[in-house]
């Protein structure tokens, strides 16, 4: 398997490449000074199918490209990953509090409305040695964007990942009262920065239960003092050692460009890191 999370500047996008060729894509954000997005990304490397669109967060930044992934001739979603416990209506409702609504947003009222099917275990899209899971806080227990983003858990042999959208500290919180959550904390140990590495997305209780061994930040260039967090991050990692000698705690899209993670099925013990631009 193959995960690429991408430079897509101040949001998120990561492709997930299975052993079959099926994809997850979690968030669809967009980078426009590079001109990088996943529908024009995905096609250059054969793929004609997006199996599973997780979008952790209804905020722009995760669905930029959302518009683009629905309109690339070619190119179509089969399966919507999102956090159910509102509707189109509620979600455009929040939306008119913070005008003018983007594209992304408009799109995505629009797929709330036609993906609406829960789809059987036995129809689910087959990603071969990989095993994911999803939680997130219900609405209208919390009414902001950041505390009703989809937490993402993805297995598949050394690595063990989380995707946590831009959920805030009373979200982290409220979802550890699941023992199940807890659960799947404790065995991360590749933990993507909630909320971009700002601080409002840091839980220093996450870190009683999850003992990264790696921090990734999806960030574009410094715009905020809350950004400022990657020592209080690389405290609770314990390290990887890369080849060129350097031992990394934090790794930022903003420095390394694109991170890839690479692993094979002939060698689910260890893992390939590849840095780089998009």
């Amino acid at each position: 398997m193959d995960i690429g999370i991408f430079d897509v500047g101040h949001g998120f996008c990561s492709a997930l490449f299975a052993d079959n060729g099926n994809v997850m894509l979690v968030d669809c954000g967009a980078n426009e000074e590079t001109g990088f997005r996943p529908s024009r990304f995905l096609p250059t490397v054969g793929c004609g199918e997006v199996q599973v669109l997780v979008v952790s967060n209804y905020d722009e930044d995760h669905m930029r490209d959302l518009p683009g992934l629905l309109s690339t001739p070619g190119l179509r979603v089969r399966y919507l990953s999102r956090n159910r416990s509102l509707d189109a209506r509620q979600l455009l409702y929040m939306k008119a509090e913070a005008p003018p609504i983007g594209d992304g947003a408009l799109a995505m009222t629009r797929m709330m409305q036609t993906y609406t099917a829960d789809v059987p275990p036995w129809q689910m899209p087959i990603f071969p040695n990989m095993r994911w899971r999803t939680f997130c806080n219900s609405y209208p227990v919390f009414t902001d964007e950041n505390n009703l983003s989809v937490v993402t858990f993805v297995h598949y042999g050394r690595i063990h990942i989380v995707f946590p959208g831009d959920l805030e500290q009373a979200g982290w919180l409220n979802l550890m009262r699941l023992p199940e959550f807890r659960a799947e904390l404790a065995q991360v140990n590749v933990f993507v920065a909630s909320h971009h590495g700002r601080e409002s997305g840091y839980c220093k209780e996450v870190f009683d239960v999850c003992h990264p061994e790696i921090i990734i930040f999806s960030d574009g260039d410094k715009a905020f003092d809350t950004q400022e967090t990657v020592a209080q991050y690389a405290q609770h990692a314990s390290g990887v050692r890369f080849t060129d000698g350097r031992t990394r705690y934090v790794l930022t899209t903003r420095q390394d460009g694109t991170i890839w993670i690479r692993q094979t099925p002939a060698d689910l013990v260890g893992w390939v890191w590849l840095l780089g631009r998009n």
